[in-house]
């Protein structure tokens, strides 16, 4: 068996989690339902995802906090930032996960291996 890093599957959504994410966003893209730049939006690509809001590349945990269901073309949206609209879409993203959680903060959201 490989042996891969220990702090990869806290990184990832598990499905219980996926679970909880999906029921809370009501199975819809969270940007689809604000209306979020639809006209980037063709329907072509179909599917939906858990977005994180803090990157696994940047150590964002798998956990509700740091997670919303998005389209494939959202997600793109807001991955690629190549219309430079990245900063808008993490400010709505984050105005959206305070709405569940007041506490929330950015900073329990990445991973340190030395918390406990």
């Amino acid at each position: 068996m490989a042996k891969g890093h220990n702090y990869t599957r806290k990184l990832q959504f598990n499905q219980k989690t996926r679970k909880r994410i999906k029921d809370r966003d009501h199975g819809e893209c969270i940007f689809c339902a604000m209306g979020y730049h639809m006209e980037y939006i063709s329907g072509r690509i179909p599917g939906k995802e858990i977005m994180h809001f803090v990157p696994r590349s940047q150590m964002g945990l798998g956990i509700e906090e740091n997670g919303a269901l998005g389209c494939l073309e959202h997600h793109e949206l807001l991955d690629n930032g190549n219309k430079g609209l990245r900063p808008e879409m993490l400010g709505r993203f984050e105005a959206y996960l305070r709405s569940f959680y007041p506490e929330w903060d950015k900073d329990k959201l990445v991973y340190r291996k030395y918390d406990f």
